[in-house]
């Protein structure tokens, strides 16, 4: 088996003016991802999907990353990763290239997958097509009885965990709190996202709050490169797990978050952070350390199911995300969609990843070759200035 062939195809989801979600960056009106498919001469394709820079994530790949991969045997996946690494050593050991090249890394362990007739949660040393998963919407609402209603939606359609935003304001934050854990009732559980909002005081006592609801994690209180906080944090209390890494890229910077360590729990995405091959070193460290893996998962179902072959396959994952706002790239990708009941994830026993695009969709979410990143705020990207409309500082009255 040869690759012959390494294309891009970027996807975009514009919501209506009314599904539009609120968060501490503004609302966002849009969604986007970027596919990577890795075509063979024995007719397999290999799937793929990478999160950042739409645009540059296309260039990266078929300008530069393809040339030096096409001719090549893709089961050769991590001598494949190493020279994709190498490569784009000068201009990034984080952000989009590191994404890019996971991008591509994914769509490889796909084929393996397929080449050996083997579905990856197996092949990687699983023993187990399920894998927990969790509702991540429950956004910032000015009246929080929705969002108690969205909780019961969710247990609904068979989660038994759900995430929430926090970091508007400390009344605000325990209203919401307090209607969510009413809305998923006494054998639910709700993960907590501080949206980087609080003061080192500020994170001390939400998670003494959080300490006394039945709260898994208080996920990314500090920005992702402020370490210094989550060592104070640290220091003042373990009365909740504390999660992180949705932000970081390799195992350069899970090194830098596992050191001491500052965090219980570690959010690596394959789609962001390397690859399944990345993904699989950063889970051995944290192993290694007594730490849990729970990957991050925004942009579509490709990456969902990447990390959940990967938490399948490891002794200490934990869980993955199932995004919950009406993103078609998670909802609608896949032909037969996401099978998700009692809690969990089922992944099932087709090669590789064992998933099938719907190419319906798929060409309707697809951004025309050459347009380049419309303005509107994508939840992590921001185009256009009349859509940065940040909130203000957390109030902690």
């Amino acid at each position: 088996m040869k690759i012959t062939d390494i294309q891009v195809i970027n996807l975009r989801h514009v919501y209506s003016e009314c599904q539009g979600f609120a968060y501490a960056g503004g609302r966002v009106t849009a969604r986007v991802t970027s596919l990577v498919l890795v075509r063979t001469d024995v007719g397999e394709t290999g799937i793929g999907a990478a999160y950042s820079h739409p645009d540059l994530v296309k260039l990266i790949i078929e300008q530069h990353l393809a040339p030096h991969l096409v001719g090549e045997d893709p089961a050769r996946v991590e001598e494949l990763w190493r020279r994709m690494a190498n490569l784009t050593l000068w201009y990034g050991r984080k952000g989009v290239a590191i994404s890019a090249l996971g991008g591509v890394d994914i769509a490889l362990w796909d084929l393996r997958g397929k080449q050996l007739g083997q579905p990856l949660w197996r092949l990687l040393g699983g023993h187990n097509s399920q894998v927990p998963a969790y509702a991540s919407g429950l956004f910032w609402a000015d009246d929080v009885a929705t969002l108690e209603e969205e909780a019961r939606q969710h247990r609904r359609r068979g989660f038994h965990r759900v995430k929430m935003r926090l970091g508007r304001s400390y009344a605000y934050d325990m209203a919401a709190l307090d209607a969510v854990l009413k809305g998923v009732g006494h054998d639910g559980t709700v993960l907590v996202d501080g949206s980087h909002r609080y003061s080192v005081d500020q994170a001390a006592r939400i998670s003494g709050e959080l300490a006394t609801r039945p709260v898994l994690w208080f996920e990314e209180p500090f920005a992702p490169d402020d370490l210094d906080s989550y060592a104070s944090l640290r220091a003042r209390t373990t009365a909740v797990a504390l999660a992180a890494g949705e932000n970081e890229f390799g195992q350069q910077g899970f090194r830098e978050l596992m050191r001491g360590p500052l965090v219980d729990i570690v959010q690596p995405d394959a789609c962001r952070t390397g690859g399944i091959t990345e993904v699989l070193r950063i889970a051995s460290r944290a192993q290694a350390q007594g730490l849990r893996v729970a990957p991050h998962t925004w942009s579509d179902a490709v990456a969902l199911t990447a990390n959940a072959h990967v938490v399948a396959s490891i002794e200490n994952g934990l869980t993955v995300e199932v995004d919950q706002t009406g993103n078609p790239a998670i909802d609608e990708l896949l032909r037969g969609g996401l099978q998700i009941a009692e809690g969990h994830l089922e992944l099932g026993d087709r090669p590789g990843l064992g998933i099938e695009l719907d190419e319906d969709v798929v060409e309707r979410l697809r951004v025309p070759e050459g347009e380049l990143m419309r303005d509107g705020n994508y939840s992590d990207l921001v185009f256009g200035a009349a859509f940065r409309n940040e909130a203000p500082p957390y109030d902690g009255a």
